[in-house]
């Protein structure tokens, strides 16, 4: 028992243990995923959150232990997200034609997002540190910080309420578009992938890529114009309600 102790406080405090960790974890809740046929309730990256958070709290490991490993698997995020062009070259042309549809729905969601979490929020009459960290919640999370910090947030807690978001609508999104009637035609992927990625950003987008390359696309695109539009337009729009 004093070995694997002495064992356990060697490697928790090498840079190897966040990564493992996060690679193995990950991996073991993706096997279960499949295995459940990809039910929502069993999205690989909550049930990642949710272990490797326990067993941080459990071991009593500080998180910057563990970060200073798994910041190579953050680092890749930004390649990531760059990866989703991709799909959005592919379908370039189509794009072209429908750039105005897609540029409208895109204000209306964000609209919609943005001004639900702020008439919330004020209706619980939330603290401005906790207010204007909501707002931004649909926003991928290292945009979301950088906005609620400019907005007077507290952009920790803006980074909790995207990614709360982001997996709402990841593991809330089929049953959803079936009680609303969105068909799944090739019309009803696509309308699907941008809500998705209008509303639950990076991790919405991943699950839209996992279930139909169409909808993947879209939402990465959905994605994009979120940061785009929510950069420019969210301080001009908190300083007016303000």
């Amino acid at each position: 028992m004093t070995d694997f102790v002495q064992l356990w406080v060697y490697l928790s405090s090498t840079p190897l243990f966040g990564l493992t960790a996060t690679v193995v974890v990950y991996a073991l809740a993706h096997s279960l995923y499949l295995r459940t046929q990809q039910a929502p309730w069993a999205n690989p990256v909550l049930w990642s959150v949710v272990l490797i958070a326990g067993g941080l709290w459990l071991s009593g490991t500080p998180y910057p232990t563990y970060f200073s490993g798994a910041q190579f698997i953050h680092f890749l995020l930004g390649p990531a997200v760059v990866a989703l062009g991709w799909p959005l070259w592919e379908r370039r042309h189509e794009l072209r034609a429908h750039a105005a549809p897609l540029l409208l729905a895109a204000l209306a969601g964000g609209l919609a997002s943005a001004g639900s979490a702020w008439a919330l929020g004020a209706w619980l009459d939330l603290p401005a540190g906790v207010l204007w960290a909501l707002v931004p919640k649909s926003v991928t999370a290292p945009v979301a910080m950088g906005l609620a910090e400019r907005l007077g947030g507290e952009p920790a807690l803006a980074a909790v309420f995207a990614v709360i978001t982001g997996l709402i609508g990841a593991m809330s999104a089929r049953s959803l578009f079936g009680i609303l009637g969105v068909p799944t035609d090739a019309r009803g992927w696509r309308t699907r992938g941008f809500a998705l990625g209008t509303a639950a950003h990076g991790i919405g987008a991943a699950r839209a890529l996992q279930v139909q390359p169409d909808a993947g696309a879209y939402a990465g695109l959905a994605l994009g114009l979120q940061v785009v539009i929510s950069a420019l337009a969210l301080p001009w729009l908190v300083q007016w309600l303000r």
